[in-house]
């Protein structure tokens, strides 16, 4: 189900974000909105994903649109991405989805079940395997096009306790490393976000386009502006090609309390 908000005429491509929830998902389809991208922003809440879309869409005075996806079933990404696709080319896929835990306290291997294990492998790997297969032929077809996959801490070192989302975020990792050897030589780039700390809220409510937002000094407690880390993905889709960062690894000044 595909719900919209337009108020202007595309002047770009197609900037499709998976996995926007309140905090970085909602900053980063924001500041591809205020660049003048249409914008389709993805995830399993359609209600919220709607009041999200109409936000963003009053701000930027850009084209929004709401579409429902589950990225741990791959029929519904096929039909989600139907819809993406129905508004034409997409310029810039940013895979941003995670399978949430019920607690972030640490979990004894023996105590996690196999399901909840093949549900975090999926929404972290087998989803963005999905979405970028539906995305690249048209990349290469027109010789340019972006893939940014969000990473974190947990897709560089295994953590005693997080095997659900070490083994996730380790396979997404792998699977950027083999698009950008794959694809950028055909014009696509792709790269890895490695977000080292907690994203906090967004600084007083600016928007990603403020440059008053993007101080140089970071939360007090640690945690990262969303509205900050959305500018490095915008900086990594507008790199030039001979110069392309295939992974960056972000963090707060102040050493965050989880990583």
């Amino acid at each position: 189900m595909m719900r919209g908000i337009a108020n202007s005429a595309p002047q770009r491509g197609i900037a499709a974000i998976v996995g926007v929830g309140p905090k970085l998902g909602r900053s980063i389809a924001r500041k591809f909105a205020h660049e003048g991208y249409t914008v389709a922003i993805l995830a399993r809440d359609l209600g919220r994903l709607s009041k999200f879309a109409d936000e963003i869409a009053r701000e930027e005075k850009a084209q929004v649109f709401a579409i429902r996806i589950d990225c741990s079933e791959s029929r519904s990404v096929r039909e989600a991405f139907e819809g993406v696709l129905s508004l034409g080319f997409v310029e810039v896929l940013v895979y941003n989805a995670c399978q949430q835990p019920s607690n972030w306290h640490p979990t004894h291997f023996t105590d996690i079940r196999l399901d909840s294990f093949e549900k975090s492998l999926a929404v972290s790997s087998v989803g963005a395997f999905h979405c970028a297969q539906q995305v690249l032929p048209g990349m290469v077809e027109r010789g340019k096009g972006t893939i940014l996959f969000t990473g974190c801490s947990a897709s560089l070192n295994g953590i005693a306790g997080y095997s659900e989302l070490c083994c996730g975020k380790f396979a997404l990792r792998a699977l950027s490393q083999c698009l950008s050897m794959e694809f950028q030589p055909l014009g696509v780039h792709i790269a890895h976000v490695i977000i080292g700390g907690v994203i906090g809220q967004p600084r007083g409510g600016q928007s990603s386009s403020s440059t008053a937002s993007l101080r140089t000094t970071s939360f007090g407690d640690g945690s990262m502006d969303p509205d900050a880390v959305a500018q490095t993905y915008w900086q990594l889709h507008v790199q030039d090609r001979s110069a392309w960062t295939q992974e960056i690894d972000l963090r707060p000044s102040h050493p965050p309390r989880f990583c």
